[in-house]
């Protein structure tokens, strides 16, 4: 039996629209949760945080060094994984 979207009539506006549509949608959202293209905007996201982290603290005048160094280091680690999602998404192009 399928979900059928409530009618305004027959239930209360808050119930029907609080309730049902989280219900409903709940296995679509959860696809979305866990897609490639979700993980590669996070992995986006973390890169550019830790690229205004680095730029923070190259601006401290006691700047730890070994702290920038970590930083940098899970950026690139980021920045290859970045590239082979992009390159798993995208297939090549023919020559």
């Amino acid at each position: 039996m399928c979900a059928q979207p409530p009618r305004r009539g027959r239930i209360p506006l808050g119930r029907a629209y609080s309730v049902w549509p989280v219900a409903f949608f709940a296995p679509l959202m959860d696809d979305n949760l866990h897609s490639p293209q979700r993980r590669l905007i996070e992995l986006r996201i973390e890169h550019a945080d830790l690229d205004s982290l680095i730029d923070a603290m190259a601006l401290q005048s006691p700047a730890d060094d070994l702290a920038v160094r970590r930083l940098k280091k899970r950026r690139l680690v980021l920045r290859d994984l970045i590239v082979q999602l992009e390159t798993r998404l995208e297939p090549p192009e023919p020559a």
